[in-house]
């Protein structure tokens, strides 16, 4: 027997001699020894970063040009030191704005959780392309899981099928490329758009992202023809005007398709009547897609959930989990009720090289049926991780946090008598303004073009302030437009952030306000 052991451990060592010899010289797989060095350089920079983010500047105190001097360096024709790069990349970290920090409210972007971070490191190590079942095995049976999960966060049904996208933009242009092709009379893939009837309309509120304006002028339907509604003194989508609009534009010959219903709007974190947007879909045979990229996994919060009413009967619903579920950049999501409609959306015929000739329907299974992308990292992997690693209990009670830290901002500007809240506290974004003492009074006796001087002055001071603010580096707010005037908004998506961080970020305004 130990004879036989003995052979065996030779055979092994012989193997592993020749392997070591075959090697490529051009290879670049590196010693267990320095792979070892490598990993914990890395993980001891990672763990000092989540260590010591509180402490960070929000954004540094540099220029565009003192930066790109830090990091400029020729082409490397020959390897550095690790130490070199290991120091390089605390330049980069010193150089970069922390969204993670817990007085960071400049836009929609939470912090990345260790769980999710680690998770990005072993799909970037496995590196798979998850195009299809074929490809990427275990990465699709993830994704689609992780699609199913969502769903239920969201109350749209465990049998939610779709795919995780770049971000809300890249959801959002798959959901009304998928809207047009199904509501289509003509075949629009193989004669084109301009040979497809009456020209066809979108609407949405005055409120809604970019990219959706943006969506329909790639889709060729033009952004003329994406209906702006206007909105409510809660900033939500007028029903009434929007039925007018719908009927107008039927009388004039054009073709309305597609509704588009904000969970949560960037600006304001407004929740539109998302229960009577989807009759009135379902009235006229319109496509119900609902923009959640923010504010939908706010649903979690349970005081939050009526007023997510209607989203469940949605025929698509776009959500990033880099936004409000606390996952690296990038994680964007759509759902899709009928995924069948996907399939007859992106069935252009299949080029020779990627068909599919799997037996089995899940063997057959392939993500480019439901969107524009074939290239396709491995996305999935850092929620399901976060969410096995958490429970979908704790990440809810953070997103519930964040709402009461909105909420306790709104009662702490409502109690100044220095701050005027602006907009009203759905979500976990506050939008308001620094209003100097006095100023109330001047307005109250002040004639009409008094009073327009003195909102020019009242917004010109607001813009110094965010200006001030974001280069000072104890806390970042962004800014809106909200009934003509100049807002600072505050977007709470960070489960770092405490009440002393808002009493804090009020103090800073004062601060800033002072010297502007």
């Amino acid at each position: 027997m130990k004879a036989e052991e003995a052979m065996h451990s030779s055979r092994e060592q012989d193997r592993a001699q020749e392997s070591a010899r075959a090697a490529r010289a051009s290879s670049l797989d590196i010693s267990d020894e320095a792979m070892g060095q490598l990993s914990a350089a890395v993980v001891a920079l990672v763990t000092e970063y989540f260590g010591s983010i509180k402490e960070l500047p929000v954004f540094p105190d540099t220029s565009a040009e003192k930066v790109s001097e830090a990091l400029n360096a020729p082409l490397p024709l020959e390897g550095q030191p690790l130490e070199k790069l290991i120091a390089d990349c605390r330049t980069m970290i010193d150089a970069s704005r922390h969204n993670g920090h817990p007085r960071f409210f400049g836009y929609v972007a939470s912090p990345s959780t260790p769980a999710g971070a680690y998770a990005d490191l072993l799909a970037s190590a496995i590196n798979q392309n998850v195009t299809s079942w074929r490809s990427a095995p275990a990465a699709t049976a993830i994704e689609r899981q992780v699609i199913g999960w969502l769903g239920q966060c969201i109350g749209y049904g465990e049998e939610a099928q779709g795919l995780l996208t770049s971000g809300g933009s890249m959801a959002n242009l798959n959901a009304l490329l998928i809207a047009h092709r199904t509501k289509s009379v003509e075949d629009v893939s193989s004669r084109g758009l301009w040979n497809a009837g009456a020209p066809m309309t979108v609407y949405t509120s005055d409120q809604a992202h970019s990219s959706i304006a943006k969506a329909a002028d790639i889709l060729g339907l033009g952004r003329d023809h994406v209906r702006l509604i206007k909105t409510d003194a809660d900033f939500r989508l007028d029903m009434r005007n929007m039925r007018e609009r719908i009927e107008a534009d039927a009388k004039a010959g054009l073709r309305p398709f597609c509704i588009v219903g904000n969970a949560g709007t960037v600006t304001t974190g407004a929740i539109d009547p998302l229960a009577e947007i989807s009759a009135i879909a379902a009235e006229r045979d319109l496509w119900f897609h609902v923009d959640g990229a923010y504010g939908a996994p706010g649903m979690l919060d349970q005081k939050k959930r009526p007023l997510f009413a209607g989203m469940e009967r949605a025929d698509s619903v776009s959500l990033d989990a880099h936004k409000w579920l606390y996952a690296p950049v990038d994680c964007g999501c759509l759902l899709l009720r009928d995924a069948a409609r996907a399939r007859a959306a992106f069935n252009a015929g299949e080029v020779n090289y990627i068909k599919v000739h799997e037996k089995t329907e899940d063997e057959s299974f392939a993500f480019w049926d439901y969107g524009v992308e074939l290239s396709r990292r491995f996305r999935a992997l850092k929620v399901w991780m976060m969410l096995r690693y958490y429970g979908v209990t704790r990440v809810a009670d953070a997103i519930s946090d964040d709402n009461a830290m909105a909420r306790y901002l709104a009662a702490q500007v409502n109690e100044a008598e220095d701050f005027e809240l602006l907009a009203p506290v759905t979500l976990s974004i506050c939008c308001f303004r620094y209003v100097p003492q006095g100023w109330r009074e001047r307005f109250r006796v002040a004639d009409e073009e008094e009073r327009a001087t003195l909102r020019n002055q009242l917004d010109d001071l607001n813009t110094r302030i965010m200006h001030t603010m974001q280069r000072g580096g104890r806390a970042y707010l962004s800014n809106a437009t909200l009934n003509g005037s100049f807002a600072l908004r505050a977007c709470i998506t960070n489960f770092r952030t405490t009440r002393a961080d808002i009493r804090e970020t009020l103090d800073t305004i004062r601060d800033a306000a002072s010297v502007s």
